[in-house]
């Protein structure tokens, strides 16, 4: 298991567990992160990390993408 900002981009992967404090968790569920799902990683960009998840893109901080691991 690895943080989701270690993965190369255009690699798909399947988010195995999503931490941090109950709200994160939630907001990050509502966009679409959800174990078992597959994330790809688009680009980083300044800090920001985009991915594409549940056929959407996403742009999340680098902070939240260090409690997505994959």
């Amino acid at each position: 298991m690895m943080p989701l900002t270690m993965a190369k981009a255009g690699e798909s992967n399947s988010i195995k567990r999503v931490g941090g404090k109950e709200e994160i968790r939630r907001f990050l569920e509502n966009l679409g992160f959800v174990v078992g799902g597959d994330v790809t990683v688009v680009s980083e960009n300044g800090g920001n990390v985009i991915v594409s998840v549940k056929d959407s893109r996403v742009a999340i901080s680098r902070e939240m993408a260090n409690k997505i691991m994959i």
